[in-house]
C-alpha cells in the first residue's frame, strides 16, 4: 500500500509539474506559474522533481519582468539561507545552473541573477574537525603499544582475549555510527567539504567569466575606436555585482588566481587602455573605483602571500576624485567607501602622496554638495593627523607650506600625486569651507584649520567617510537652520503657555469640573454640519462658475457666427446690385 501510494504521489506531482510547465508560456498565467514553482521550491528543496524547479526558477532569474525576476531571486536565496532543510545538495546545482546561465546569456543579465550570491556563506574550518581523532587515536596506538612491550610472556592469552573484546566494541561502534549518520539529515563532514568546494569554483567561474568578458569587450572598442559615450549603461550589467562578490569573498581566492585578478583589476581600473599608454573612459566612475576597492581587500585578506605594488590603484583614485560627477552614474557611496578603504584603512602614506591627496580632497569639497564635501573632510582629516608634517599645509604663507619636498612648485593638474608637489601649496581652501552653507561642514573645517602643526595628535577621527556621506546625503538629510529652530520653539511655547490658559486657567480645576456630554456632542454636531455646508457651498459656487463659463462661451460663439454672417451677405448685396 505505501508503494501504491508513493507512485501514486509522484504521478500526480509530475502530472502539476508538466501543466505548470504548459502554462508558464503564456503571459495570463506566468505569474502564477512562476509564484507556485517558487514557494515548492521554498517549502520542499528535498522535492523529487528539484532539478526541473530549479531550472525554472533559474532560467527566469535575469528575466524583464520584476514581479517574475523577485520571485526566483527570492527562492534561490532562501535555498542559500535555508541549507538545514536539504543539506547544501540544492545550494550546489543552484549555483552551477547559475553559472551555466550566464555563460549561455553571454553574460549579458540583469544584475539580480548574481547578485543572490552574497546569500551564500561558506565554513572556513570545515574539514579541520576529523584531525584531532586522528591524533588522539595515534597516541592511543603508541599508548597501547608500551602497555603490549611491558606485558610478560605468560600473559598472552588474556591480552588476545582483550583484543578481541576491543575489535568486536570498535566494530560495534562503527557499525553505529554509520547507522546514525545514514539516520540523520546532517551530511558527512568529507561531502559537506566537496560540495562547498564545488559551489565555490562555480562562484570564482562566474566572477571571472564577467571580468574576462568585459576585459574583451573594453579591447574590442578601443581596436575599432567606435565613436560611443563613455560608461554607457548596459554594456556589462554584471560587472558590478560581480566586483562586490569579489569583496566579500577574496580571502577564498586560490592564490594560484591572484596575480592575474590584480592584472586585470589594474586594467579595468584604468577604464582601458589606448595604444598610447592613457585611459579610455569606458567604464562609470563608480565602477572603476569598485575595482581599486576590490584589489585593497584581496591585498588586505592575503597581505602575507601577496607582493604587490598598489601605487597605480592611487593613482586611478587621485584622478577619479577630480573626474566624480554625482548623479545616476557615479555614486558617493562608492567614492566614500574607496577613501575610507584605501586612504584611512591603509598603513603610512608617503608626506608627498598623503599632501596631494589632502589638497586634492580640499578641491574636490568645495565642488559639491555637503555629503561629497563632509566625506572627503574626514578622509583629509584623518591623513592630516597621521601625517603631522603634512599640517605645514595649513599655514598661510605666500609662497606655500614650510615643508620642501622633491618638487618645488605645485602642479595641480599631474595625473601621479608623487609627482604634484602639493606640499609647496597652502589650504586656502578650507577658509572658504569653515564658510560653508551646511554648519556641519563648517565645523568640520574650523576644526581642521584649528590643528596643531607643533602637537603630535595620535588619535583619530571616530566617524569613518561611509557614515559622514551617509549622514548628510539627500536620502536622509532634514536640514533645517538652528536659528529657525530655535525661533519655531519659542513660538510653540508661547502657543502652547496661552492654549494652556485659556484651557485651564486655575489649577486643580480641570479634575473638578464635570463634562457636560450632551452639550459636547450638539457642539460638535454643529461644528461638523457648518463644515458640511461650507464644502457644499464651494462645491456649489464651482458648478456655478463653469456654467457661467459656458454660457459665456456659448454667447461668443453666436457672436462669432453673426459676424461671419454680415461678412458673407455684404458681397451678396453688391452683386445683386451690380447685376440689376
Amino acid at each position: 500500500m505505501e508503494t501504491e501510494f508513493r507512485k501514486m504521489i509522484l504521478s500526480i506531482s509530475d502530472a502539476y509539474l508538466q501543466k505548470l510547465m504548459a502554462l508558464e508560456g503564456q503571459a495570463f498565467f506566468q505569474h502564477v506559474v512562476v509564484r507556485c514553482i517558487c514557494t515548492l521550491l521554498e517549502a520542499v528543496p528535498h522535492f523529487n522533481f528539484r532539478e526541473s524547479l530549479l531550472a525554472a526558477v533559474i532560467k527566469n532569474i535575469g528575466s524583464l519582468d520584476d514581479v517574475v525576476r523577485k520571485l526566483c531571486c527570492t527562492a534561490v536565496k532562501s535555498l542559500f539561507t535555508n541549507e538545514g532543510k536539504h543539506g547544501g545538495e540544492a545550494t550546489v546545482e543552484a549555483v552551477q545552473l547559475i553559472a551555466d546561465h550566464v555563460k549561455a546569456h553571454d553574460c549579458q543579465l540583469h544584475p539580480d541573477s548574481i547578485e543572490v550570491f552574497m546569500y551564500l556563506t561558506f565554513d572556513e574550518d570545515l574539514g579541520r574537525r576529523p584531525e584531532n581523532p586522528d591524533k588522539d587515536n595515534k597516541v592511543k596506538n603508541k599508548k597501547n603499544k608500551k602497555l603490549k612491550n611491558r606485558d610478560e610472556s605468560g600473559e598472552l592469552q588474556e591480552s588476545d582475549k582483550k583484543k578481541n573484546r576491543q575489535e568486536l566494541l570498535t566494530r560495534m561502534r562503527e557499525e553505529v555510527n554509520a547507522d546514525f549518520r545514514a539516520a540523520s539529515f546532517a551530511p558527512d563532514v568529507k561531502e559537506q567539504r566537496m560540495m562547498q568546494t564545488e559551489a565555490l569554483s562555480a562562484v570564482f567561474e562566474t566572477y571571472f567569466r564577467i571580468l574576462k568578458h568585459c576585459m574583451h569587450q573594453i579591447s574590442a572598442r578601443t581596436e575599432e575606436n567606435k565613436s560611443s559615450l563613455p560608461g554607457a549603461p548596459g554594456n556589462h550589467p554584471l560587472l558590478v555585482p560581480c566586483l562586490i562578490g569579489l569583496g566579500k569573498f577574496s580571502h577564498l581566492i586560490d592564490m594560484d588566481f591572484m596575480g592575474d585578478l590584480m592584472n586585470c583589476l589594474r586594467k579595468l581600473a584604468c577604464g582601458g587602455s589606448n595604444s598610447d599608454g592613457s585611459c579610455n573612459k569606458l567604464l562609470t566612475i563608480s565602477e572603476r573605483l569598485r575595482c581599486c576597492i576590490v584589489a585593497f581587500k584581496v591585498m588586505r585578506n592575503n597581505l602575507e602571500a601577496l607582493n604587490v605594488d598598489l601605487h597605480e590603484f592611487f593613482i586611478r583614485l587621485y584622478n577619479l576624485i577630480i573626474e566624480y560627477r554625482p548623479g545616476s552614474r557615479d555614486e558617493g557611496e562608492v567614492l566614500a567607501e574607496a577613501l575610507k578603504i584605501m586612504l584611512c584603512d591603509d598603513r603610512q602614506h608617503d608626506m608627498q602622496k598623503a599632501a596631494a591627496f589632502i589638497k586634492r580632497l580640499a578641491t574636490f569639497s568645495l565642488c559639491f554638495g555637503s555629503a561629497e564635501s563632509m566625506a572627503a573632510l574626514v578622509a583629509l582629516k584623518h591623513l592630516l593627523q597621521k601625517n603631522v608634517k603634512c599640517r605645514n599645509l595649513l599655514e598661510n604663507d605666500a609662497g606655500g607650506g614650510s615643508v620642501s619636498g622633491s618638487v618645488a612648485k605645485y602642479h595641480p593638474y599631474a595625473t601621479d600625486p608623487s609627482q604634484s608637489g602639493a606640499l609647496a601649496s597652502v589650504l586656502w581652501e578650507l577658509n572658504l569651507l569653515s564658510k560653508y552653507y551646511h554648519p556641519a561642514v563648517s565645523t568640520m573645517a574650523s576644526s581642521i584649520l584649528g590643528m596643531s602643526t607643533t602637537n603630535n595628535q595620535v588619535y583619530l577621527a571616530l566617524i569613518s567617510p561611509q557614515q559622514a556621506f551617509a549622514d548628510l546625503s539627500l536620502k536622509h538629510e532634514s536640514f533645517i537652520n538652528p536659528k529657525n529652530i530655535a525661533i519655531q520653539s519659542n513660538l510653540k511655547r508661547k502657543r502652547a503657555a496661552a492654549a494652556a490658559a485659556s484651557i485651564d486657567p486655575t489649577p486643580g480645576t480641570a479634575a473638578a469640573t464635570p463634562v457636560d456630554e450632551d452639550g459636547l456632542k450638539q457642539k460638535l454636531s454643529e461644528h461638523f454640519t457648518v463644515l458640511r455646508d461650507i464644502k457644499e457651498n464651494e462645491r456649489l459656487r464651482g458648478e456655478l462658475d463653469r456654467v457661467t463659463r459656458s454660457l459665456q462661451a456659448y454667447k461668443e460663439h453666436k457672436n462669432q457666427k453673426k459676424k461671419k454672417r454680415k461678412h458673407t451677405s455684404k458681397p451678396r448685396k453688391n452683386a445683386e446690385k451690380t447685376a440689376n
